[in-house]
């Protein structure tokens, strides 16, 4: 399915044409992004032309392909530095992981999905979707709801109209309706649950990491298996992830820590 344009002008078209390439996870024929491009033909060919210039995207002469550029390696690098929780919350969630002996996920919101910017590994590693890196859904995830459901109205409703609510599993809440529900219960308790909502066997409780103003700045969570652990198991563990959340809003705060779009 072809890409929404962002509506953004110039800038954002080649936004979209950057992310386009991005998604593909592979160096990628320009015939291969015409078929998913909502531009025409000259247009895409223009911006894939532009952002070759500026280094944002390579391309292979020999195979025809268009790769990310070696430029947004040093973007991401201050991107991570600048904006990122990761640098600061790093030693908070060493001393969780150390603590639960469980996996770690520290997460933000970007464009109302999951992007995961750190990860501790249990003590027995288990395999799951989230890497640091990668974005997932928010609407199925402990981290994701944990942040949905202290957003202000407006930015939860713009953040709902951007998930897509595919059922990954039996336990997955797949409409808006449903969600608000589940985000009016985390609101008072606190903390998120996994219900296997995103992957069969993954649990987990997460905590939104809010600024003295109650903003969103991220969230953490404590991840295990159903083979291991229980939820309720988990959520005896919240209070702990509760502080170390609060540590870190506090760290990030005192590093002035930039507003969120």
């Amino acid at each position: 399915m072809a890409a929404e344009p962002t509506g953004d002008g110039t800038v954002g078209k080649a936004l979209d044409v950057l992310d386009m390439v991005a998604s593909h996870g592979h160096p990628v024929r320009f015939s291969d992004l015409l078929e998913k491009s909502p531009y025409p033909k000259a247009t895409l060919y223009r911006f894939l032309q532009t952002l070759t210039h500026q280094g944002m995207l390579a391309h292979d002469p020999d195979t025809g392909t268009y790769a990310l550029g070696v430029r947004l390696v040093r973007l991401a690098h201050a991107a991570w530095s600048q904006s990122s929780l990761a640098p600061i919350a790093r030693p908070w969630i060493d001393s969780l992981a150390a603590e639960t002996g469980e996996t770690i996920h520290l997460a933000q919101l970007d464009m109302g999905q999951v992007l995961y910017v750190d990860k501790r590994n249990a003590a027995r590693p288990v395999e799951m979707f989230a890497q640091a890196g990668k974005v997932g859904p928010a609407y199925c995830t402990g981290v994701g709801k944990a942040m949905l459901a202290f957003l202000p109205e407006d930015q939860l409703a713009a953040a709902l109209t951007r998930q897509s609510f595919h059922r990954h599993t039996e336990h997955t809440l797949d409409t808006p309706q449903a969600l608000r529900a589940e985000l009016a219960a985390i609101r008072a308790r606190g903390h998120a649950f996994d219900r296997e909502e995103h992957e069969p066997g993954i649990i987990c409780c997460a905590v939104p990491i809010l600024s003295r103003s109650g903003r969103v700045l991220g969230a953490i969570s404590v991840t295990s298996t159903t083979a291991r652990t229980t939820l309720a198991a988990l959520e005896a563990g919240a209070d702990r992830i509760k502080d170390c959340a609060a540590r870190i809003a506090a760290e990030a705060e005192s590093w002035r820590f930039p507003e969120q779009g």
